[in-house]
């Protein structure tokens, strides 16, 4: 009886504490990195907030610098990039361990190009719309790494970089 006891008491502490979103309702996170695109090396700082279980919203600026050649004339070009995403963390409904989250979501922004004045392409500020997929590992209570790839956004590439809950 002893044994079942200490083994029934294992199982539902294993179970409640692996079947929770390491971002709980109310809490936030702050992210921060370097992303993969075909313009420039994107640098980036985030935000995510627990808004329901499972479910975050975040905000977050992007910028990256970057050189064209465009008819053998080279050309200098910025962007910045402010946009808010949403994202379902599949945590508790996967089973996974606490120390990593795995999330899909979508993204939408505003993306403004600069550019020398005399630069004939067709690089124009605008809206984005972008799907993402990804996850983190979490090293310690606070501190995490993550990754991310998606599509149609600003880090169609990709993005890597550290998480700090707060």
């Amino acid at each position: 009886m002893k044994k079942f006891l200490v083994t029934l008491t294992f199982a539902l502490t294993t179970y409640f504490s692996f079947s929770q979103c390491p971002l709980e309702v109310g809490k936030n996170q702050l992210n921060a990195g370097v992303g993969l695109s075909s313009w420039g090396i994107p640098i980036y700082v985030g935000f995510d907030h627990g808004v329901y279980q499972d479910i975050t919203i975040g905000g977050e600026a992007s910028f990256r610098n970057y050189h064209d050649n465009f008819f053998g004339k080279q050309y200098n070009h910025s962007v910045i990039g402010i946009s808010g995403n949403g994202n379902y963390h599949f945590n508790r409904i996967l089973a996974i361990p606490v120390t990593w989250d795995l999330y899909a979501g979508c993204n939408l922004g505003f993306y403004i190009w600069n550019s020398t004045s005399d630069y004939p392409g067709s690089h124009t500020s605008g809206i984005g719309f972008g799907i993402q997929l990804g996850g983190r590992y979490y090293f310690s209570e606070k501190m995490g790494l993550n990754f991310e790839v998606g599509s149609g956004n600003g880090f169609s590439g990709g993005k890597f970089g550290i998480s700090v809950k707060l």
